[in-house]
């Protein structure tokens, strides 16, 4: 048997099982097992695996004595008795243990692809296109251009979530298990909910479409509900509560740009994201006036004709560097 990765050796528990390891070999077994709490749920799996073999073992139809005489047979034993005495095995003795042990080995193969299955590390990666995919567990997720998720295992027991970039949950209820996302130093932990996350330029923001989150960061944690958000600066000790009176954030699921008293610049921001350009205002003085407008499906040119009109500014263009007077 192979020697798992910061795991004791499978032989040594074996013996340990059987009773029959040294008093320096059993200490050792103890000391490991007591010195972290994965080393005890690796032995308690073990030990699971060990009774169930003795149970399989115990039903066992093969009859030793008369393979032991046909073994006899084979070798011609009966013609060399007179130069050698031949001993045979107790098998009263062996029989039970040898019996869980090959039962065993068979059982420790099923485990070690059960553990390495759990340990795995899965990445959904949504590389120059938004991604859709659904999780283990039933939730969706939808994931902007250049962010990616990644977890372990399969959800069985823990629904942990760690996220680069951007993505909005939509998360499948199961009290039992909260579903946590990771992202930087930051945590949000949800039950059931549909909400954004996006981490960029310094800051992460969590923005509640349905139900409710708890995001928290150096044990400061808030409560958001339905159309409040929450902005974490990298520097920030605890997040803050705002309301979001947009839908902005969900521009890259809805293909829609929807503003609702809008600043310009929020606007702007979300178009650069979009569509990979650098628009700039020039007048300060139209940066935060707002808009109340919905794109949807439409092109880049459009919007700006719209956004030219609106305010009553020029838009010039040079390449993927956009202007607007």
């Amino acid at each position: 048997m192979k020697t798992h990765k910061d795991h004791i050796n499978d032989d040594l528990l074996v013996k340990y099982m059987l009773g029959i390891t040294t008093p320096a070999e059993q200490e050792e077994i103890t000391a490991w097992i007591a010195e972290d709490p994965a080393h005890q749920q690796y032995y308690e799996h073990f030990r699971l695996i060990w009774e169930q073999s003795k149970k399989l073992a115990a039903v066992s139809t093969v009859n030793e004595e008369d393979a032991w005489q046909r073994f006899q047979q084979r070798v011609g034993a009966s013609e060399q008795q007179s130069e050698a005495r031949i001993i045979k095995p107790n098998f009263s003795f062996w029989r039970r243990n040898l019996s869980i042990a090959a039962t065993l080995l068979v059982l420790l193969g099923a485990a070690g692809f059960w553990y390495m299955k759990t340990q795995q590390q899965h990445v959904i990666y949504a590389n120059n296109s938004v991604k859709q995919d659904v999780l283990p567990d039933g939730s969706q997720v939808t994931l902007n251009k250049q962010s990616s998720i990644s977890y372990v295992g399969s959800f069985n027991k823990e629904r942990h979530v760690k996220l680069e970039g951007e993505a909005f949950f939509n998360v499948a209820q199961d009290p039992g298990h909260p579903f946590v996302i990771r992202v930087n130093d930051v945590t949000v932990k949800v039950l059931g909910t549909s909400f954004n996350i996006k981490n960029a330029n310094g800051k992460t923001e969590v923005i509640v479409e349905s139900g409710s989150v708890e995001v928290s960061k150096r044990h400061n944690s808030i409560q958001l509900q339905k159309n409040e958000k929450a902005v974490v600066a990298d520097d920030d000790a605890a997040p803050v509560k705002q309301q979001n009176t947009d839908e902005l954030y969900n521009y890259y699921r809805t293909k829609s740009f929807v503003c609702n008293n809008t600043p310009l610049w929020k606007l702007v921001a979300s178009l650069n994201e979009a569509y990979g350009v650098n628009i700039v205002i020039a007048d300060n003085d139209k940066r935060d006036q707002p808009i109340s407008v919905t794109f949807s499906n439409s092109s880049l040119d459009s919007a700006l004709q719209i956004i030219g009109i609106t305010y009553g500014i020029t838009v010039e263009q040079n390449g993927s560097n956009i202007t607007l007077k």
